[in-house]
């Protein structure tokens, strides 16, 4: 996957320290690695670089919202997103990222690009379960949860109790068994 360019940090010339570097994340990061889950997404990220004598320390802070379907009853909504994420660049004979928190870059390297980073840190924060707000409070009106309420198990008790007349007795006897342990 080719790298995008805005997310290459050159660290060659930073003096030792702390370095800062805003970045606004839309729908084009994540159309790059060809992830369509959202339907619009805005956030602000804010990496923190540590420049020490023989690594790199790197700390990933973002948070906005990222407009997703709900689980439930597929109604969009603006799911607030934030998180952190810490890794080090250390320097070594070939580059290996195998380990997450550890990236190993070959000595001689000038810069570092962090975007499968904050891809993962972003993709991996999500809830497994997306709810829409709404749904939670009660004020979501839908066809869908309509339809759900309807369709559940506690919705059927009325039907049961005004069915029970019409029972053979010799279930009855039978359901008495269940009530008498």
């Amino acid at each position: 996957m080719r790298e995008l360019k805005e997310f290459t940090i050159p660290f060659v010339g930073l003096k030792l320290g702390e370095h800062r570097f805003d970045f606004k994340i839309n729908n084009k990061f994540f159309e790059h690695f060809e992830y369509d889950e959202f339907n619009d997404v805005d956030l602000n990220l804010d990496v923190l670089l540590d420049k020490k004598t023989t690594l790199l320390e790197f700390t990933l802070e973002y948070n906005g919202t990222a407009n997703v379907f709900c689980d439930v009853t597929n109604e969009p909504f603006d799911q607030e997103l934030s998180g952190n994420y810490h890794f080090i660049v250390k320097f070594g004979d070939e580059f290996n990222n195998e380990n997450e928190d550890l990236l190993i870059i070959p000595h001689g390297s000038y810069e570092v690009n962090i975007q499968q980073y904050i891809y993962e840190s972003v993709i991996l924060n999500l809830p497994t379960r997306r709810i829409h707000p709404g749904i939670e409070d009660g004020t979501l009106k839908s066809d869908i949860l309509d339809k759900l309420k309807e369709l559940s198990p506690g919705a059927n008790k009325e039907n049961k109790s005004t069915s029970k007349e019409k029972t053979d007795p010799r279930w009855d006897s039978l359901k008495k068994l269940l009530n008498d342990k």
